[in-house]
């Protein structure tokens, strides 16, 4: 059998950093202490981490967004392993080849009885069949599988080939995350923008950081494409200030300050427009918000509580749309939970209004503090204890034994009105159902 010839750990794939590759690439970080971000699984003594630094690192799959490090870390692993590293891209590679692949890794093995490390890039583009070929050799441990993907694996990865991995969830990086790698590349005068005489504004990078959603590619493209396009001033100096960093990144730049007063400025403007019936001007509100940064689910909450407070029971499916809209944004994330909140909005905001509800809460703790003290009748406290001794639930009447399912009887002594309805929306039924009741109740 025909021995094989290594190369230094890298295939026919490996990426060479040049000055033509874009930031992203060239700032790469090649160790786990200059890598940035995701201590929830690279913390110290987490088991990626003591995996990866005692090369025993069994076959995993990295999910999460795009630019928060999967390819990096892996990338990592090749450089700190004794096995043989192989890249490859689900999008590119088929079939024969990946057979040509787990062959090497077999006479790899028995020749030199050394493993295969297989980096498959965006493995979700892989479809069963693929994934089948894998499978056999995964699990005998001839092929060491990194899979790296921004689509939830456990949709569209085979369940026996999942079985088989570590899923490790990466998250979108901190602004603090950000930020610290944009000052790493305008300082690398080996990799980054080190060599450039480069005066950055304060505002210029953290409306990168913001906008960069947590994407360390998108802040590192941004910053390569305005530096590289701004012309310098006459001593060599490129100013990067707020309108370079707004063309850079695509984004204008939004007055608003999500701890201030812009914060409670603008969702009183959008609270207020809703409960005023006008979607539009919410919806431009709702907008703002979001395009500043503000936490989605900050807005939903603020939307079920609108739908309780100003809609009520003029409209009860209100609250169920606001509910779900609050689930949904839990679910979905931005940036398509725009969607549902402007749905919620818009259905709000059309809907008919009525306080009642909240004018009746605040009436009954109002009386629970100025009103005279009520004690429970006997005949409603609970009859499973002390029923025969003290009486309780004695003389109770139940309301499903009667005509229209109704009977008068005591619930509250000195009784008091709290709640009453409005003519808006379904409340006009309400109203005439409790005038009905009441009045059965005056005239016995």
């Amino acid at each position: 059998m025909k021995n094989l010839t290594e190369p230094d750990l890298f295939t026919e794939h490996k990426k060479i950093k040049n000055e033509f590759s874009p930031l992203a690439l060239r700032i790469a970080p090649d160790s786990l202490d200059k890598f940035v971000g995701q201590e929830h699984i690279l913390g110290k003594n987490k088991l990626l981490r003591r995996a990866i630094e005692s090369d025993r690192l069994g076959s995993v799959i990295f999910y999460g967004p795009p630019g928060t490090g999967k390819t990096a870390l892996a990338k990592i692993i090749s450089k700190h392993t004794n096995s043989y590293f192989i890249e490859s891209n689900a999008i590119t590679i088929g079939v024969q080849e990946l057979r040509k692949i787990i062959h090497s890794a077999y006479q790899r093995k028995e020749i030199n009885n050394k493993k295969t490390i297989l980096l498959l890039d965006e493995i979700h583009h892989f479809n069963k069949n693929q994934q089948d070929v894998l499978l056999p050799d995964v699990e005998k441990g001839i092929i060491v599988l990194i899979g790296t993907t921004t689509e939830n694996p456990y949709f569209y990865i085979n369940s026996a080939l999942l079985s088989r991995s570590l899923v490790f969830e990466f998250k979108p990086l901190k602004e603090s995350e950000i930020k610290i790698i944009m000052e790493n590349a305008l300082k690398d005068k080996n990799s980054g923008l080190g060599n450039y005489k480069i005066k950055i504004t304060e505002d210029a990078l953290n409306h990168i950081v913001k906008y960069s959603e947590g994407d360390a590619r998108k802040s590192l493209n941004a910053l390569e494409i305005g530096v590289l396009t701004t012309k310098p001033e006459k001593d060599g100096t490129i100013i990067f200030d707020i309108n370079v960093a707004e063309e850079s990144i695509q984004k204008k730049a939004i007055l608003y300050d999500k701890t201030g007063d812009q914060h409670y400025d603008h969702i009183s403007a959008f609270i207020k427009s809703v409960r005023g019936s006008d979607p539009d001007s919410a919806l431009y509100w709702l907008a703002k918000m979001l395009s500043a940064g503000e936490d989605p689910r900050f807005i939903a909450r603020r939307l079920v509580i609108l739908a309780s407070e100003d809609v009520g029971n003029a409209d009860p499916q209100a609250l169920s749309i606001a509910v779900a809209c609050l689930h949904a944004v839990e679910f979905v994330g931005m940036p398509e939970a725009k969607i549902p909140l402007a749905q919620a909005t818009i259905y709000i905001s059309c809907a008919p209004k009525s306080n009642s509800s909240y004018l009746a809460i605040c009436s009954a703790e109002e009386e629970i503090e100025k009103g005279p003290k009520r004690e429970v009748p006997d005949h409603l406290k609970d009859a499973h204890l002390d029923s025969e001794k003290f009486g309780h639930g004695k003389g109770y009447k139940y309301p499903h034994n009667f005509k229209g399912h109704f009977v008068e009887q005591e619930y509250m002594p000195d009784r008091k009105i709290f709640y009453i309805p409005t003519e808006q929306g379904y409340e006009i039924e309400i109203k005439k159902r409790l005038e009905a009741w009441r009045n059965r109740k005056k005239s016995t």
